[in-house]
């Protein structure tokens, strides 16, 4: 070891000069390596900058071994270019199939940038809720159902990617869904996991429709395992129901452009249990009382008036026909319709004095 110490600090610290340079430079296909080596080492970081880096590599080295093998003549310098030019290839290679796999069909990106990048969601955790739904886009034609009332069960959470489905029940248009809306929203969250059901309402297609479908029992591991995606799917849903509430208050208006809130108390019976509509009005008929006489005497006596008309009895409402109003169809609920009802919003001037 003493011995060879020498010689190594030697080897390292003073090296043995060139005795002298050559005189020819090297070749055009040496020249040309360099400077594809060069700009392959100015990549960047990513799977894109990997590619790039890469996909310059793998010709520089290639370039390289022509040199080593026409100018060289060297077989070392051959046979360890090619060795670098296969690992380049095959790195290429194993980086198209990742950049492959982790790409999503246009509609889940569009769906992403829509609803998950506002919320800085992470591909990765973005990739493990599409592949919940096996990367499927389902269609629907026009006037075609999605889900019947009573007869279809409660097995999916759709999410609508684009078209226009209508919500009825028992033949009343309810509300509309728009794209990046969930159609089942309602009936998901009214079942724990452990129940079964089927949807109160009809859902038809107004427009040939595309949209997202997670198997209930999938959705439901997907959710048990990470709880991140379960808070995520949690705030769409509850955003989701939201936005369909007050599409129906819309529904409630006064024809004279005031608009109410579905929760006043004013309006809050309306809403809740029936009342006696079936019950007769009772009309207390007050006798009329004579009139004195101020007039010349011999002057002929006034008609007799004609008795009050029969107090009509209270029928059921009957659906309001369509009107060409904006928001108003067969189940709006016009001010006028419980105008009669004690406490209602009619015994107020304005808005403002019943909220004071």
């Amino acid at each position: 070891m003493s011995t060879s110490s020498p010689s190594w600090d030697q080897a390292i610290l003073q090296p043995p000069a060139c005795d002298a340079w050559k005189e020819h430079m090297e070749g055009a296909a040496y020249h040309l390596a360099s400077c594809i080596v060069l700009l392959g080492y100015m990549g960047g970081s990513g799977i894109f900058g990997s590619l790039y880096i890469f996909g310059l590599l793998a010709p520089g080295y290639f370039c390289y071994a022509l040199w080593g093998w026409l100018s060289a003549c060297g077989l070392d310098i051959l046979v360890w270019n090619v060795l670098l030019v296969l690992t380049c290839v095959l790195q290429l290679a194993h980086l198209a199939y990742r950049f492959r796999r982790d790409t999503v069909p246009e509609e889940f990106e569009l769906l992403y940038k829509a609803m998950y990048l506002p919320l800085q969601v992470p591909l990765e955790v973005y990739r493990e809720i599409v592949k919940c739904c096996e990367e499927q886009v389902q269609s629907l034609g026009r006037d075609q159902n999605y889900a019947v009332e009573g007869k279809t069960p409660i097995d999916r959470l759709s999410l609508l990617l684009s078209g226009r489905v209508r919500v009825s029940q028992d033949g009343q248009f309810l509300h509309y869904v728009f794209p990046y809306q969930f159609l089942d929203s309602p009936e998901w969250e009214s079942l724990r996991p452990s129940e079964e059901g089927t949807f109160q309402v009809t859902l038809t297609a107004e427009t040939d429709c595309s949209y997202v479908t997670w198997p209930r029992r999938r959705l439901y591991l997907l959710l048990r395992k990470d709880r991140y995606i379960a808070r995520l799917f949690s705030s769409h849903l509850g955003y989701d129901i939201s936005e369909k509430l007050y599409s129906l208050n819309e529904k409630l208006f006064a024809k004279f452009g005031l608009r109410f809130d579905i929760r006043l108390p004013s309006l809050y019976h309306v809403l809740g249990p029936a009342s006696s509509e079936g019950e007769l009005e009772e009309v207390e008929e007050l006798p009329r009382s004579p009139q004195p006489d101020h007039g010349l005497d011999g002057a002929s006596e006034p008609p007799p008036q004609p008795p009050p008309p029969p107090p009509a009895a209270s029928r059921p409402r009957s659906s309001r026909p369509e009107s060409d109003l904006l928001g108003e169809d067969s189940t709006s609920l016009v001010l006028e319709d419980f105008a009669e009802l004690p406490g209602s919003f009619m015994d107020y001037v304005s808005e403002g004095e019943y909220m004071k």
